[in-house]
This record gives structure tokens, C-alpha cells and sequence, in this order.
């Protein structure tokens, strides 16, 4: 949104403050973790601020999850440093939060003077987003979110047992689950469906696809609301991918489909072909596959997401695809012109959903330009092929966070797409918590799940 919309947009928001009697606006933005950070701003202010923009440190994007600010990671040392940025809100983001006193919250993103800030993650994703709308495609997306939740105090699980679905586990707590179903759509956030999973205290909610940033905006929020709400009932919900060694890992799956620019028609469905895909879809697909090794760090983003890979855990190790296959990296439903769309199962929870999003336009939008082939489908469990575990055939996953940075620094079109600046913060976070980690085995002073749950279960 450009000045001139976001002058327009200030009146009629400012009305409905006033409507509402709201006493405080929340201007937020997600840090390159995904981590919600906000200043709060008294509503009488929002028009001024919001104008003129707020002023904060943009050192937030060199911030580690343990509070470590890392200012030597350049893209300018005034910029990643204590200098302020000034940031612009999104208007279209507004919402009235319904489980904060008289409270609205509103995104925001950074400029530096006065350009945007390239590194910023949801300037990446709109980015993305706008390459893909040049071709004449939309996208239509959500994310698939599993948490775990515990007792604050405690630290028990919600539920005891892993009897998925089951009835009686959904109610162990129904004021939670009840509440989490009802706020959400208040702000935007149209639920489909709750239900436990398979870990001990583990559970899902599931909310219908949107056009656009839309659909990252949702899910950051969504991620938001249920660390906020069950936190004010007494509990800890984590995003962290794997807090826990003996129980299932947490996903993000990215459900996504194509459009045409209006939204009106599918362009992944076709009849006349064998697969019921367009040439498009599959080009699509053979472009996710192609990069598929340099997106896992964007997709599995810290040193505890390589944890939830393996045998038998629903996280694929081979960059492959299926029919309605969940053992593939990307399962394709066909469910014709209106019901097609590719599910992405290699997104841990912990990740960011606006570089999940950029990674997969960007790498699909590659497989479009160069009209990349599709290899053939992979049937029945792949679990039970052999893994691939050599690297140097440039077919597996990376299965640690080291080789993740090299298979992203060693892709020109997805390295390209991110630019300098933000591989240059990223990968400094990413060294980091190497490092940390690094630091805490070797000191052997407790196991690495302690370790990792310290480093990542509270606000991830």
C-alpha cells in the first residue's frame, strides 16, 4: 500500500476506533524468526503514528530467539544496528482483537529512508507474490499449523496419551479449544475444523485458504492469537518443530493452489490430461522439486526442526510427489477445476510463514519460466524406499541446519530471490544458534531437547 492509500484508509479506520472505544493499537510485525513483536500505542495516537510512521530500532531483525542482538550482520551497519527505521502500517490489517481490553492490532512494515527494507520478510513474500501476478497467476494458500499446549506452571501436556482424534481428548480442555474457534474468525482467521493430534498434548486447527500476503498475514496471526489466548488460560502453546524426543514433530504443511489474476478460474486442473494437471501445475511442481534442497532452510528453519525428520515421521527426505500421497514431500489432491491444490509437507511449524510462502512462489514461478519437467509420480509408503543419505548427489534434504545454509547459499535462483541483505541477516541468525547449540553439547551440561526447549519453546 502506498502513502496515498494508506491516507485514505486512516479515516475510516479511525472511525471505527472511535465506534469500537478502543483504548490502544497493537503495531506488529513478525521478526525473521516469525516472532510477533509489537509496540502499543494509545488509540488517540493512531492517526499521527500512523501517518508519520512509527519509529523503532530495525536491529529487531538481527534479534535471536535468546534476546542475543547481532549487531555485526551488515547489510549496512547503520541499518542492522540501534538506528531506528520507520515503519508504515498495512491498513487493510487492521482488526479488533477480541481477547485483549478494547485493543485493535495493525502490520506493519520498515523503510529506511525512504525505501522499503529489502530484508523484511513480508516485503520478500509481497514481493514473490507480485512476480507470480505479472505471469497472470494468483495464489490461494494457507498454512496447516500443528502446536503443542501445556500447563504454564507445570509444563504437562494438555493430554497424557496419543489416541488421534479422539473425542474425549478434544475436551480435555473445551473453554480453550472453544475459545481459540470462536476469536479467530473475529480477526479474519475463518476456522474449518479443530482437532488433537498424535503427540501427548498436541493439537490443530485448520482454517480456510486466502488470495495473496492474505494468506501469511492469517497465519501469523493465527499463531499469534493461540500463543496469546492459551496464555491468558493458564497454558504455553509452542510452535517449536520437535520439543519432545519421543513424540511427533509439529508441521506447517502450505496447502496452496493457482489462479487466474481475478481468482475466478483454477489454473492448475485440467481434464485432458493423464494426472489431471495442467502444464502449468506441473511446471509448478517440477520447480518446488528443482529447489527443493535450498528451500529447507526457509521451510525448516532452526537447528530443532531436523529433529522431526526420519523414518516414519511424516517428513519426507527425498524431494518427490504423490496423488493424495502423504508420504511425499508435495501431495496433490485433484478434486477438479475447483478442488485441486498442492500440499507442501517439508514446512516445520516453527517456520516463518512469509518466507515459506516466498520460497515456494519463488521456486514455482522458476519451474513456470523454464518449463521444468515433472518426473513421474511416486506410489504407496516412500518411507519404505531407501533413504537418501549422500549428500553429494544433490537429491537429499539436507538433514542438518549446516547443510541447509549450503544448499540455500549454493541455488542462484532462490539465493536471487531472497537478495543480499536478507541472506546476509538470515544466515547471521542461523550461524548463531549453530553456535549455541555447538556451545551447549559440548558443555554436555544437559541433553539437547533441554537444551532446544530453553532455546525455542516459549515464543516460537
Amino acid at each position: 500500500m502506498n502513502n496515498e492509500e494508506l491516507q485514505k484508509a486512516l479515516g475510516p479506520i479511525s472511525s471505527l476506533i472511535k465506534e469500537e472505544e478502543l483504548e490502544f493499537i497493537r503495531f506488529e510485525f513478525s521478526d525473521m524468526y516469525g516472532i510477533s513483536r509489537c509496540k502499543i500505542i494509545p488509540a488517540r495516537y493512531f492517526v499521527d503514528k500512523a501517518s508519520n510512521g512509527l519509529e523503532m530500532p530495525l536491529c529487531h531483525l538481527a534479534l535471536t530467539v535468546d534476546g542475543v542482538l547481532l549487531t555485526e550482520t551488515p547489510y549496512g551497519d547503520d541499518i542492522i544496528g540501534f538506528g531506528d527505521a520507520t515503519w508504515f502500517p498495512a491498513a487493510d490489517t487492521y482488526r479488533v482483537i477480541p481477547w485483549c481490553r478494547k485493543t485493535a492490532s495493525i502490520l506493519l512494515e520498515p523503510t529506511y529512508k525512504g525505501d522499503m527494507v529489502t530484508c523484511f520478510p513480508r516485503f520478500i513474500a509481497r514481493q514473490q507474490l507480485e512476480r507470480l501476478k505479472n505471469l497472470g497467476i494468483s495464489l490461494f494458500a494457507a498454512h496447516e499449523h500443528e502446536f503443542y499446549v501445556v500447563d504454564r506452571e507445570s509444563k504437562k501436556p494438555l493430554t497424557q496419551d496419543s489416541c488421534l482424534r479422539s473425542t474425549l481428548r478434544t475436551y480435555a480442555d473445551t473453554d480453550l479449544l472453544y475459545q481459540l474457534m470462536a476469536d479467530l474468525p473475529k480477526v479474519g482467521v475463518e476456522v474449518e475444523a479443530g482437532e488433537t493430534e498424535h503427540g501427548d498434548g498436541q493439537m490443530e486447527i485448520t482454517y480456510k485458504p486466502a488470495f495473496g500476503i492474505r494468506a501469511a498475514d492469517n497465519a501469523h496471526i493465527f499463531k499469534t492469537a493461540v500463543k496469546e489466548i492459551a496464555q491468558q488460560r493458564g497454558y504455553i502453546a509452542t510452535f517449536m518443530s520437535k520439543p519432545y524426543h519421543d513424540q511427533m514433530g509439529s508441521s506447517a504443511h502450505f496447502c496452496h493452489s493457482l489462479w487466474d489474476i481475478d481468482g475466478k478460474k483454477s489454473v492448475l486442473y485440467d481434464a485432458n490430461s493423464k494426472i489431471g494437471l495442467s502444464k502449468i501445475g506441473q511446471h509448478w511442481m517440477a520447480g518446488i522439486l528443482k529447489h527443493a534442497r535450498a528451500m529447507t532452510l526457509l521451510m525448516a528453519p532452526t537447528t530443532n526442526c531436523y529433529k522431526r525428520h526420519g523414518q516414519q515421521s511424516y517428513v519426507n527426505t527425498r524431494p518427490n510427489w504423490g496423488i493424495d500421497n502423504r508420504t511425499c514431500m508435495l501431495r496433490v489432491k485433484i478434486n477438479g477445476s475447483r478442488g485441486t491444490f498442492f500440499e507442501a509437507r517439508n514446512c516445520a511449524s516453527a517456520s516463518n510463514p512469509y518466507l515459506t510462502l516466498a520460497a515456494v512462489v519463488a521456486a514455482g514461478i522458476d519451474g513456470i519460466e523454464r518449463e521444468l519437467p515433472l518426473v513421474a509420480p511416486e506410489t504407496g509408503d516412500t518411507f519404505k524406499l531407501k533413504r537418501i543419505d549422500d549428500e553429494s548427489d544433490n537429491k537429499a534434504i539436507p538433514r542438518n541446519l549446516s547443510l541447509a545454509m549450503d544448499a540455500f547459499q549454493s541455488d542462484d535462483v532462490i539465493r536471487k530471490a531472497f537478495g543480499d541483505d536478507f541472506c546476509k541477516v538470515f544466515l547471521a541468525l542461523k550461524s548463531y544458534e549453530m553456535k549455541a547449540k555447538l556451545v551447549n553439547d559440548k558443555s554436555q551440561e544437559e541433553d539437547s531437547y533441554g537444551w532446544d526447549r530453553k532455546m525455542f519453546f516459549k515464543y516460537m
